[in-house]
């Protein structure tokens, strides 16, 4: 169905709009995809404040032009083309679209991003939709600072019931003893 200039005014002004507060654009090729895919693809987006969006290559051109002053050259829009927006995180919308293409096989590929100020092609999106999110990298960052931490509160803990034990009040009261194996414990293990 044709779209009146109205329309089209709209959706040019919402694209600019969803393309100035992006932190990262992915463009895909989706053929085949029905309704219920592309739906339960946009709840999955949500999830991560990420948006899919269909619009025609002349409007996608005209909004990239207007926002980024960058000209698209027609090898860049291939088919039938959709937007994959992602505003927090620049890589976890991607991530999802990735997990969502291995449901639905050769239904959705990836044609091109724009990431970090450069257009990146297909084969580089792969590399980068394949890196962990930001709040997976957190949590190992966080989950590595904690080891150590844990360490040293596990020795602690075990210090303090041995004071106990032994009726110390000062660790250094405490008197250690090197446990030396004999021949027999030895055989034994």
């Amino acid at each position: 169905m044709a779209l009146t200039k109205a329309q089209k005014v709209e959706v040019l002004n919402n694209l600019k709009t969803l393309i100035k507060e992006a932190k990262s654009i992915w463009f895909t090729t989706n053929t085949g995809l029905t309704v219920e895919e592309i739906t339960n693809l946009r709840i999955d987006l949500r999830e991560v404040n990420a948006v899919f969006t269909l619009a025609k290559k002349t409007l996608i051109k005209l909004a990239f032009k207007e926002v980024y002053d960058i000209e698209l050259d027609d090898s860049l829009l291939p088919a039938q083309i959709a937007l994959v927006i992602s505003n927090e995180d620049a890589v976890s919308g991607l991530g999802k679209v990735n997990a969502f293409r291995k449901k639905v096989e050769d239904k959705i590929e990836w044609t091109w991003g724009f990431f970090e100020g450069e257009i990146k092609n297909a084969e580089e999106i792969k590399v980068i939709a394949s890196m962990p999110s930001k709040e997976t990298l957190l949590g190992r960052l966080v989950g590595s600072m904690q080891s150590p931490l844990s360490s040293l509160a596990r020795f602690f803990d075990a210090a303090s019931k041995d004071l106990e034990e032994k009726g110390k009040t000062k660790v250094w009261e405490l008197e250690w003893e090197k446990k030396e194996e004999t021949k027999e414990e030895e055989k034994e293990a």
